[in-house]
């Protein structure tokens, strides 16, 4: 059976977006590449619209 989408899995799917995102902006900085930083920051706004629309 499939595991419903709230709860901690959710939970842990929207840090480890906002913790993957963070790294991949941190290392477009330091390399100054702008394609990492603006994957790092679709990233985030997916962890924010997850949150927004999965907040239990």
């Amino acid at each position: 059976m499939l595991k419903p989408l709230r709860g901690w899995g959710m939970r842990s799917r929207i840090i480890s977006l906002m913790i993957g995102s963070a790294i991949l902006v941190t290392a477009g900085a330091l390399a100054h590449w702008w394609w990492l930083i603006g994957i790092g920051a679709w990233m985030l706004i997916a962890a924010c619209l997850i949150e927004m629309i999965y907040r239990p």
